[in-house]
């Protein structure tokens, strides 16, 4: 069985120390959380998190059967590929000069980056994307020189009109 990444939504109370049970869980499995993105919902009662991980599809399994027994957990999803929409955030901090910034600005352009920051020596840059335009953008401003970097986890929603509550 080979190794996928996987996407999953989880419904939650929005309560003090629901995050922890829920990373805990993959901690006593073994598992490794490759991206964590919590936020609250259009309820404030609830929050989302989603997150993803790599692994065979008994993995998978194991982990949702596991996440939908938790306390306060309402409702878990996985988010495929085909039928989802996700979405990464960064901020990126790269060097500028004279000499570079025709070319860095023509890699923001390509990318539809956003500048949110600018000065002689730098320039700081908003992306939004899938991961492998972020990966990409990153590669291409390595040869200016990254000063430094945040990426966000992955978000998703699934296409259509229905959410993760009325299914």
């Amino acid at each position: 069985m080979s190794n996928t990444s996987y996407v999953i939504a989880v419904y939650v109370e929005n309560k003090s120390g629901v995050l922890m049970r829920v990373t805990s869980m993959f901690n006593r499995r073994g598992f490794n959380i490759d991206t964590l993105t919590v936020g609250e919902t259009e309820r404030p009662e609830f929050s989302r998190i989603t997150l993803t991980f790599s692994g065979d599809e008994d993995d998978l399994n194991q982990l949702v059967s596991q996440l939908k027994k938790l306390y306060n957990v309402k409702k878990v999803e996985v988010i495929s590929g085909d039928i989802g929409i996700r979405r990464e955030l960064m901020l990126i901090k790269v060097r500028n000069s004279s000499e570079t910034r025709a070319d860095l600005r023509d890699a923001i352009d390509v990318y539809k980056a956003k500048i949110v920051d600018y000065s002689a020596d730098a320039m700081c840059l908003e992306i939004t994307g899938d991961t492998t335009k972020i990966d990409a953008f990153i590669d291409n401003m390595k040869p200016f020189g990254i000063i430094e970097m945040c990426r966000t986890g992955i978000v998703a929603l699934e296409r259509g009109p229905e959410s993760i509550l009325t299914k």
